[in-house]
């Protein structure tokens, strides 16, 4: 099967008509010129496509039932306990709690590429997420990255922090406005655990370089961020435990560190209109993470190019399989 999608990869980045293609169906998505950043699909009012198109994001209550949001939580530390197999989940160490030898959930700050987890899958195929997730990609939806986020008590060294930037920078496909990041609170989220924090209407700027902080104590691995921003734009979004924002890729956002001694857990998909298209990073401000994530993909015995990389990581979820 893999040897297949690889076929049907090289096909598209071959296509010297994709373009021509995808321009087309990029215009097909757009049938509202007051709005940029959402297609006319009714699952939100006027005033919340509104508040996006000035900021960049929005939130909303009351997706998923508790039951579910728990079953998340319950699953990842299943996997930090070494109860069930990690399989393709890859689960990432905070580079400080790992020197301290901690251990289990106090140690892993985030599972990455759930999406075919039979517990995960649930966030990434639910209904009344995908209802929302349409109005910024249109009906043909591919989830193309996905993970659960855990941000443990902080070390001390202040690593539980993640720098601002933009997610257009790690990923290798176009265009930016019909691509959507959701970020679902499992706990009540606040500036003592380190919530989300934004710059709004910064969606609007261009993709900004990106490299690793400079900061004391270190930061964890693929942690890239931009180096220039105002400190006085940023805005903290606090949010209760089921509470998702949606938000734009060019967004400019971090978080802050967990000063407390529990835990800032949240479920996180991105996903895309499936008529996207790959694009060159060489030479570009993102050719540094795509070095970078070549080589970690190489270290696992999977040599593979940033566009065959994030190809197989994604999966439709909704409507059908274009050019992505």
């Amino acid at each position: 099967m893999a040897s297949r999608r690889l076929e049907v990869l090289k096909r598209h980045l071959n296509n010297n008509n994709l373009s021509v293609k995808l321009c087309s169906a990029e215009s097909n998505l757009i049938t509202d010129k007051e709005f940029n950043y959402t297609v006319n699909h009714g699952a939100l009012s006027q005033s919340e496509r509104r508040f996006y198109e000035t900021n960049g994001y929005i939130i909303k209550p009351d997706l998923f039932d508790e039951e579910l949001l728990d079953s998340f939580s319950s699953r990842f530390i299943d996997y930090c306990e070494g109860r069930i197999p990690k399989g393709n989940i890859t689960l990432m160490k905070d580079i400080s709690l790992a020197k301290k030898g901690a251990t289990g959930q106090y140690l892993y700050n985030k599972a990455q590429d759930i999406l075919y987890d039979e517990v995960f899958e649930k966030y990434l195929f639910h209904e009344k997420l995908l209802e929302i997730v349409e109005c910024f990609t249109g009906p043909n939806i591919k989830a193309v990255n996905s993970m659960l986020i855990n941000k443990p008590p902080d070390s001390g060294t202040l690593t539980s922090r993640h720098p601002l930037h933009q997610d257009l920078h790690y990923f290798p496909f176009r265009p930016a406005d019909r691509i959507v990041g959701a970020w679902t609170a499992l706990e009540d989220v606040n500036i003592e655990n380190g919530c989300l924090i934004v710059i709004p209407g910064s969606h609007k700027s261009q993709l900004l370089p990106h490299e690793y902080p400079k900061w004391e104590g270190g930061v964890n691995k693929a942690y890239h961020g931009i180096q220039d921003y105002n400190i006085d734009e940023v805005i903290p979004i606090i949010m209760k435990k089921g509470e998702t924002i949606f938000f734009h890729p060019q967004l400019i956002h971090g978080s802050g560190p967990n000063t407390t001694k529990g835990f800032r857990k949240a479920i996180s998909g991105h996903f895309a209109a499936s008529e996207c298209y790959y694009i060159d990073l060489k030479g570009t401000t993102q050719e540094n993470i795509a070095v970078e994530v070549e080589e970690m993909a190489r270290k696992r015995g999977t040599p593979l190019n940033i566009q065959e990389i994030w190809y197989f990581k994604g999966r439709v979820v909704r409507g059908e399989e274009r050019t992505l």
